[in-house]
């Protein structure tokens, strides 16, 4: 019996030690934190009733495991047919995705496990966006950009052969750098440019506000949950101006914070409710993109001990 303990803890200790890296794969292809712990829970009953012996690279079966179990989930999604709860748009297309789980934390605070999922800067406006891919162009686009997993390791994954997995995942990537433009890496310069869009909400400076905003910013905000979603989107620096000047009165209740590792904020009322999280994609000194979450489950869900005492 010993000698069966001591092997089930050794496997145990060998799967922890490639924890980090699955959940930031499962984080990636499912945007939801919750779902990626169910993806790792699953994977590791696969991995325990497996015998892997003969396995050369552990860490890469393991991947691979973690993702087959996230795209299945992925085409369950598919197959529920959430996105037409959301408003369609003018051509019948689903509405805009909701917005995935934010990572937070409070700027100048050091948290290794974040640093894991974050290690390719993957701001929420790219999550936003690898939301509205297909299941497999997901999985493709995940495993081969962010993970430099090779697409013929990838095309039995997904069905595929190994050139259309290139293709899919080339059509993702398309999709994302059209939707999602890289942020400054400058953590200072997009402070700096989160900043001035704050005060000038606070002051309702319209004309302080354009000059922040990139002429084609898109706002996106999200009240909405899993069962009855509502995203509103927002485009174009005189529409998101005028949103903005609406909000003025919560801009002193922002608190400084890193959304998914780029400058956003946690607005939190008197009442230390929590109102809203706030990302921000800043380009070259002008807010790209804004994504706001505001629905009140999903807010009471997370863990704001950190700003409510800011």
């Amino acid at each position: 019996m010993d000698g069966k303990a001591d092997g089930k803890a050794a496997r145990a200790a060998l799967f922890e030690e490639h924890r980090p890296h699955l959940r930031a794969v499962a984080y990636r292809m499912l945007g939801s934190l919750s779902e990626a712990e169910d993806a790792l829970q699953e994977a590791w009953l696969r991995y325990d009733r497996t015998d892997t012996a003969g396995v050369d690279n552990l860490g890469g079966w393991l991947t691979t495991v973690v993702s087959r179990v996230c795209l299945n989930l992925l085409r369950t999604r598919a197959q529920r047919r959430e996105e037409p709860l959301e408003p369609a748009g003018p051509d019948g297309e689903p509405g805009p995705p909701r917005i995935p789980d934010p990572l937070l934390r409070r700027e100048g605070v050091v948290d290794p496990e974040q640093e894991v999922l974050l290690a390719d800067s993957v701001g929420l406006a790219l999550m936003v966006v690898m939301e509205s891919l297909s299941p497999a162009e997901r999985v493709a686009f995940v495993l081969h950009d962010l993970f430099a997993v090779p697409f013929d390791e990838i095309a039995p994954l997904i069905e595929k052969t190994t050139a259309a997995t290139r293709q899919l995942a080339s059509r993702a990537r398309r999709k994302v750098q059209g939707q999602a433009p890289a942020p400054d890496p400058d953590l200072g310069r997009q402070r700096a440019a989160v900043d001035a869009f704050f005060a000038a909400a606070r002051d309702g400076d319209l004309d302080a506000l354009l000059a922040v905003l990139d002429p084609d910013v898109v706002l996106r905000a999200d009240g909405g949950t899993a069962l009855a979603r509502h995203t509103v989107v927002h485009t174009g620096a005189g529409t998101v101006a005028g949103q903005a000047v609406l909000w003025g009165t919560l801009s002193p209740f922002a608190r400084p914070a890193l959304v998914n590792g780029t400058a956003g904020a946690v607005v939190i009322g008197d009442n230390g409710r929590a109102l809203s999280i706030m990302a921000f994609t800043v380009v070259d000194g002008a807010i790209a993109a804004i994504d706001v979450l505001t629905d009140p489950r999903r807010l009471a869900a997370l863990d704001l001990t950190a700003f409510r005492n800011a």
